[in-house]
């Protein structure tokens, strides 16, 4: 003889008010494959994406800071050759004495000294942005920067040679003072100011690239945010619905509870019938 009972409908509440829970404690509708499949596996690669594209930011953030820190360098250089410039002027013309040209062309010496220390010190992430390297002055090596998710999402700084061998200049810092003479000063006016237009075409190609990343930046942000947006459309849970499901739920498996405890006793009502 056998007695049917109704426990397996009375499961169904149960476990359905726990994957709601699950839901509601997460936050998400995906929390495991067998949630949605295909949901998880598009809402998996839109995450991949998406962190792709935070590294890609900060990617893009270092090389602008890279290149800003450049940029200010080569200003304070160009700062620099303004004053050599004024002092070569002061030089050239006959009412400077030999004596005042002497020292006003060792101040010049310590300029670009200063000018060379420039190059040699400025680096970002322990490279040497405006020479080779610390010790020589050779040009530095193009950057490339990664500033996308695809292999082809590049951005290139130039190379720059921003020392007085670069610029030019390096046989004013060699020369003798004592044969430094007007005429002297006055044919390195015009290298000064080749000079000095060598820097700006640097500060220019750099601004050039700190647009072109700047720009890169805020489309990845966008892309970021919207990629973001997508996998949370697909993952997220309506918090609203699953705590109104929630309840629902809980008032079925209390009535399931009750009548599980009704059919319990009318169960053993009737095997004491029996026996």
């Amino acid at each position: 003889m056998e007695i049917n009972n109704n426990i397996s409908q009375y499961q169904s509440p149960y476990i359905d008010q726990n994957k709601t829970l699950e839901k509601i404690a997460t936050g998400l509708e995906l929390n495991k494959a067998s949630n949605n499949a295909s949901a998880l596996s598009i809402a998996d690669n839109l995450r991949t994406q998406a962190n792709g594209y935070v590294q890609a930011l900060q990617n893009t953030n270092s090389a602008i800071a890279s290149t800003q820190i450049a940029d200010s360098a080569i200003k304070e250089q160009s700062n620099m050759l303004d004053n050599v410039k004024e002092k070569l002027l002061q030089a050239s013309t006959d009412t400077t004495s030999q004596e005042a040209r002497e020292a006003i062309f060792k101040d010049i010496q310590n300029t670009l000294k200063g000018f060379d220390a420039i190059a040699s010190a400025t680096k970002y992430n322990d490279q040497t942005l405006l020479q080779a390297s610390q010790s020589s002055q050779a040009p530095s090596s193009s950057q490339t920067f990664q500033v996308g998710t695809q292999e082809s999402d590049t951005s290139n700084s130039t190379s720059i040679q921003s020392n007085t061998l670069g610029v030019g200049l390096n046989d004013l810092v060699t020369n003798s003072p004592d044969s430094f003479t007007a005429e002297d000063a006055s044919d390195y006016l015009s290298k000064v100011d080749d000079a000095i237009g060598v820097l700006n075409n640097y500060r220019a190609e750099l601004g050039s690239t700190q647009n072109e990343l700047a720009s890169t930046g805020r489309n990845t942000i966008s892309q970021e945010i919207q990629t973001r947006a997508a996998q949370s459309e697909l993952s997220g849970a309506n918090m609203a619905q699953e705590i109104a499901t929630f309840d629902k739920q809980n008032v079925l498996s209390q009535v399931g509870a009750y009548t599980q405890s009704q059919f319990n006793i009318t169960q053993q009502s009737v095997m004491r019938l029996l026996t």
